[in-house]
């Protein structure tokens, strides 16, 4: 089993030390336009250097970790080299990319996963078997949250596609997966605190969006660049029999007020600890793809629709209104 890794930089990093561990991949092919980048990640992880080329007539699945610019061309090469792929979100930067990248995949043949790795978190997937098993009866309410501990670089937001598309898109998709309610309308407002290069981006650093969903449930869903406690990624599954949370552990930022009330642990400071876990889950579920044992598990009509639905909340942010999904489909 030889997987085919594409790209070096931060995420790329931590799934080359992922696939390295997992047992029955025999050997990571690792490509990058940058040689350095790929001697150190090469030199943490088993993962060996290879060029594009020899790594799409080697490998037997490949796994794109590049920037958001680069995964239109990457999956349509791959595609066509026949390949099953594993694509960080998103797809394309916009709606009509990601119609014809999946267009170009089905005409393929190919299995394309996209990786939302909260889907393979254990206090998200629990929280998904409850409600799917009516543990917490008719849903009324769903609160996600992500967090992150300080902003990204003026550089990567340029080019991120704004706070919904490249931050809330992960909330956006947990709630559809786990209510199992597609989103209907989308009411989002957006404010900016901090860095000016967030608004000279047309983008803004914090943000709530208010989701109808098609059975009748309301989610909320709130994003800050500015969480100086830590990294903060939890969902509330809120029905009429109980109320189940993920992300609720000894590490998670929230000090209570209350007098006697523990403190917390070391806050998470990424994702990368945050979601160790998930993400080897999720490579793992994409070799067993790969092998041909299952489908994947998030496809890319699953991207799709979150990235909709990020859509219709950027728009509703803007222009100062609800806006329905079927809108920007």
């Amino acid at each position: 089993m030889r997987i085919g890794l594409v790209g070096a930089g931060r995420i790329g990093a931590c799934h080359a030390g992922s696939l390295s561990r997992l047992a029955g991949v025999d050997e990571v092919l690792l490509a990058d336009p940058d040689p350095a980048r790929v001697e150190l990640v090469a030199a943490d992880t088993s993962a060996r250097p290879a060029r594009m080329a020899d790594l799409l007539d080697r490998a037997d699945g490949v796994v794109v970790a590049t920037p958001t610019g680069t995964h239109a061309q990457l999956i349509r090469r791959i595609a066509d080299a026949g390949l099953p792929i594993f694509c960080e979100k998103p797809v394309a930067a916009d709606v009509a990319e990601t119609r014809a990248v999946l267009a170009h995949v089905a005409a393929a043949g190919v299995a394309l996963h996209v990786g939302f790795q909260r889907r393979f978190d254990a206090g998200f997937a629990a929280v998904r078997e409850a409600v799917r098993a009516g543990e917490l009866g008719v849903l009324h309410t769903v609160r996600a949250c992500t967090s992150d501990p300080r902003p990204p670089s003026p550089e990567y937001l340029a080019h991120s596609g704004g706070i919904f598309r490249d931050c809330a898109v992960h909330d956006f998709d947990a709630v559809r997966w786990i209510t199992g309610q597609e989103v209907t309308e989308v009411s989002a407002l957006g404010g900016t605190t901090g860095a000016a290069h967030f608004a000279e981006h047309g983008d803004v650093d914090t943000a709530v969006a208010v989701l109808t969903l098609s059975g009748g449930c309301l989610a909320s869903c709130t994003a800050t660049r500015y969480n100086g406690g830590g990294y903060d990624v939890r969902l509330e599954a809120c029905g009429r029999d109980g109320t189940l949370v993920a992300g609720l552990d000894a590490r998670a930022p929230l000090p209570s007020a209350e007098p006697g009330w523990p403190a917390p642990g070391t806050p998470y400071q990424g994702f990368a600890d945050r979601f160790a876990a998930a993400y080897s889950a999720e490579l793992a579920a994409f070799v067993e793809v790969v092998r041909g044992e299952r489908d994947a598990p998030c496809t890319g009509a699953d991207a799709l629709a979150a990235l909709l639905v990020a859509e219709a909340a950027e728009r509703s942010r803007r222009e100062h209104r609800p806006v329905r999904v079927e809108e920007v489909a």
